[in-house]
């Protein structure tokens, strides 16, 4: 089964929206989404260290990604507001990033595989990366879970409770870095943003309590993956980009059924 590429992309898909979907409900609550786009930025300039130092491009991207999560993380609440500090960092990053491989010779890159994923050219060797590292993340949450939503709820209610925040908050942010690692070769750099915030987002009005957000997340994102992937092959259009469109319409059409839902109980 797995020396089918569409098997292994769908596996792989599926993974990457199961580690992502409940990762995005905590950049939702937090009100993180610039984390996620500035972490994914930094991607591109992972890919262009582990093509300069003959490395593995998931150790390239992780150790960027974590690099950025730790000075995000570290610098927050030291006179720099958030918002600017990580516009600051992302841009940097993806510039620097760019740069530096349009210094390397003899590699040939292509740049649009790694801005937008190139799903289908999962192989074995990364469905594993990407398997182990989805696992990792969905343990770490599991672990973490109660601790975590204290901290998103009030700094106060986890002190009370014996929670240090900061370390709740650095848990979550290396958890993203992981994710973007993941998740660049199935969505690439600019998209995989997109893929934490609008399942999440979509499953927000339907969910009374955070697990049940996160599990209607996780179905959001296993459905748009699955059936981008089929869209994207039978219309032979991007397969990233086909993905998170789909997830897209998810939002439009929960948002649009919420709004004429609340319209006709008012008449």
């Amino acid at each position: 089964m797995l020396d089918d590429f569409m098997w292994r992309a769908t596996i792989a898909g599926i993974f990457v929206a199961l580690a992502a979907a409940p990762l995005g409900c905590f950049v939702v609550w937090r009100r993180m989404a610039y984390f996620g786009d500035a972490t994914s930025h930094a991607a591109i300039l992972g890919v262009a260290l582990a093509l300069m130092f003959n490395l593995s491009i998931f150790a390239g991207v992780l150790t960027v990604a974590l690099t950025m999560a730790a000075c995000v993380t570290l610098l927050s609440g030291r006179g720099y507001a958030m918002d600017t500090l990580l516009g600051v960092m992302a841009h940097s990053a993806l510039a620097i990033g760019l740069v530096a491989v349009s210094f390397i010779s003899g590699v040939r890159i292509d740049l649009t595989a790694y801005l937008f994923g190139d799903i289908l050219a999962v192989g074995q060797d990364d469905l594993w990366i990407i398997g182990g590292g989805a696992l990792l993340i969905l343990a770490l949450l599991f672990w973490r879970w109660s601790a975590l939503l204290t901290a998103t709820l009030s700094d106060e209610l986890a002190y009370a409770n014996g929670i240090q925040p900061r370390r709740e908050q650095l848990v979550l942010t290396l958890s993203l870095a992981l994710v973007v690692a993941v998740a660049l070769k199935v969505v690439g750099a600019l998209l995989i943003a997109a893929l934490l915030i609008i399942p999440a987002a979509t499953a927000r009005p339907f969910s009374r309590t955070p697990e049940i957000m996160a599990l209607v997340a996780m179905c959001i994102a296993t459905l748009a993956v699955t059936l981008g992937l089929r869209a994207a092959y039978y219309f032979d259009t991007p397969t990233g980009p086909t993905i998170v469109t789909l997830a897209a319409g998810f939002f439009a059409l929960s948002t649009l059924g919420i709004n004429a839902f609340r319209y006709l109980s008012q008449r």
